[in-house]
């Protein structure tokens, strides 16, 4: 019996399994790079250990300081969660050698199936050799790991050279393996997978499907079980390809059998020997604990001859520190507040006045919906994200509001490409515009308690804020009777909360501020000053950091003087485990670099100038 767990891991997969544990009275040990030193997961623990350094490659990808923290913390057992080492056979033998319980696959199934393209082999599949123009579009995918990184879509043939160095340069950062291969990419196919469960006993459970369709630089953003639309026929012939991968290699525990499906017709993409991220609708259409399966199973339990029936429908969203509409680029900063409505899940790694860091992935956490329909389930995720409090750094919250909305989604005829078609649209900026005046209100009634302001008639008082990208004025006047304002009623304002009335329709306004960072109900602001800093302007062609991160490549020969053209590549930022790359705003002169490769930079800092022709 397990009565110590490790998770070798951070975030919110350790505080799952955390949670998991302390139904269970397993006590729990977490590991905790220095960034983490203060992350939910180390203080939720009941004990933790420390692993000097912050980037994946000095802490979670360091077996040897892994196994080491479980025998001084006098775990028993180790579960390796997703991402980092949990599908590295090596560390998996390393543990068992310990003398420690692995709580996941024999090390050898995860070796057949570790690289993506063994496993492609052992299901009578081989990635391409050579790539011709013939074979394009090509995907370019990491051996090893998963989560989108080292993957990359080829078109022209020109592009493969830098996109296998591409690959091959974030898959070694993310998950310490730079081999790649190349495969057929298939446009418009659904992304859909098998989630299994087998014990030691020859017991194998298949737990229905999943759609993960919707996905951005080829990591899931939402995903739902069971997949919609899917004929019988098609639903065993994946049942029936995911257990021939599991019988291939002996498998034992939790695994997903992943497909694309195009033409009517499935292709094997991988299997990930490992939870998955979105296990939690699985969870809930099942009734399951599939974590608290996979210790029975590593206890040696057998699993019942047949699984639970599936009931309803349940959908997950991933919510990100990230702006779509920024090449989703990701955003770090303070947490200030997390928190959803009753009736839905929330699984996170975050509290309130958290820190997002550089170092990983930007996911905040997972929001999951089940009901007894799919249109049910969707209604019921769609507004518990918009009435969701996220005060603090940008999100993708509204996207995923309007991606449950969008009438392609909600009639279940989405694909691999669906952001690539909508996400102009899904991703355009659209905040309420009453949100400035509410906030210069709540402002102004807090002035006018603690500042000293008098409640009498005035002059106009004129507030800017900083709204969607654009700059936006508001005024409003102090009056004998409260506060007062053109085209509106005042009915109520303090500093929390602000009540106005247009044609006839009185609307609530809930107001949170952190300096001159302002959330009202969903749209966020920026207080701006009265008279704007000069030195604040940068000169034409200037390329800003668009995130914190390290610079990890300038272009070859990039230097002062030289002449680029638009859209060219000029330097390529890591943050978050991703490589970002920042190119030319037109074609002209380099007149500036500022910044040299393992730099690290942050938001808005000057990079170059490029001085147009």
């Amino acid at each position: 019996m397990i009565s110590t767990l490790l998770v070798a891991n951070r975030g919110e997969i350790a505080c799952r399994i955390f949670r998991t544990c302390g139904e269970l009275g397993i006590r729990t040990v977490a590991v905790h790079s220095d960034a983490d030193r203060n992350a939910l997961h180390a203080r939720v623990a009941d004990a933790a250990v420390r692993l000097p350094g912050a980037t994946p490659a000095e802490t979670y990808l360091r077996g040897d300081l892994i196994v080491k923290a479980a025998l001084a913390a006098g775990a028993d057992a180790v579960h390796p969660g997703y991402g980092f080492l949990s599908e590295d056979p090596g560390f998996a033998r390393a543990v068992l050698d310990a003398g420690l319980l692995w709580i996941g696959p024999p090390p050898e199934a995860i070796e057949a199936m570790a690289s993506k393209t063994r496993a492609k082999e052992l299901m009578g599949l081989a990635p391409l050799d050579e790539v011709t123009e013939a074979d394009l579009p090509v995907l370019v995918k990491a051996a090893a790991g998963g989560g989108g990184r080292g993957m990359r879509i080829v078109r022209c043939i020109e592009e493969l050279s830098a996109a296998l160095e591409g690959a091959r340069a974030e898959a070694a950062s993310a998950f310490g393996d730079g081999e790649v291969f190349v495969e057929p990419y298939l446009e418009r196919g659904r992304h859909v997978e098998v989630q299994i469960l087998a014990d030691t006993h020859g017991t194998v459970w298949t737990l229905g499907t999943r759609d993960c369709s919707l996905q951005r630089r080829h990591q899931k953003v939402i995903e739902e079980a069971p997949a919609p639309g899917l004929s019988e026929g098609l639903t065993e012939d994946l049942y029936a390809l995911a257990v021939q991968a599991v019988c291939a290699v002996a498998y034992e525990g939790a695994g997903t059998v992943e497909f694309l499906i195009a033409d009517g017709r499935a292709h094997f993409l991988e299997m990930n020997t490992r939870l998955q991220v979105e296990h939690p609708v699985t969870e809930a259409v099942f009734g399951l604990d599939l974590v608290a399966e996979q210790l029975r199973i590593a206890e040696g339990h057998a699993l019942p001859k047949d699984p639970p029936r599936a009931r309803g429908h349940a959908i997950e969203a991933r919510l990100y520190a990230e702006d779509p509409a920024r090449d989703w680029a990701p955003q770090t900063g303070t947490l200030h507040r997390l928190a959803v409505p009753a009736g839905v899940r929330l699984d996170t790694g975050y509290t309130d006045g958290d820190e997002i860091g550089v170092h990983y992935d930007p996911m905040l956490a997972k929001v999951v919906a089940h009901a007894p329909t799919r249109a049910e389930a969707l209604r019921r995720l769609a507004g518990a994200l918009e009435r969701a409090e996220l005060h603090g750094p940008v999100t993708n919250r509204d996207l995923l509001v309007r991606s449950l909305r969008h009438e392609e989604f909600t009639g279940g005829r989405m694909d691999t490409a669906f952001y690539d078609r909508h996400l102009a649209d899904l991703a355009e900026p659209a905040p309420d515009p009453y949100a400035p005046l509410a906030a210069a209100l709540a402002d102004a009634h807090g002035r006018s308690r603690f500042g000293g302001w008098r409640n009498v008639p005035s002059q106009p008082q004129v507030k800017r804020y900083a709204m969607g990208g654009e700059e936006h004025e508001v005024r409003y006047r102090h009056t004998r009777q409260g506060l007062a304002a053109d085209g509106v009623r005042v009915v109520h304002a303090d500093a929390r909360l602000v009540v106005l009335e247009a044609d006839g329709v009185q609307r609530r306004f809930e107001i949170a501020r952190y300096g001159n960072q302002v959330h009202v109900n969903a749209t966020a602001l920026t207080a701006l000053p009265r008279f704007p800093d000069p030195t604040a302007q940068h000169a034409p062609g200037s390329l800003l950091a668009p995130m914190p991160g390290t610079v990890v490549r300038i272009a070859e020969g990039l230097t002062e003087g030289a002449t680029v053209q638009a859209g060219e590549p000029l330097i390529w930022l890591e943050a978050m485990k991703m490589q970002h790359q920042i190119a030319a705003p037109v074609a002209g002169t380099l007149t500036a670099l500022q910044v040299k490769p393992g730099q690290q930079v942050e938001p808005g800092m000057l990079l170059a100038v490029v001085q147009p022709t």
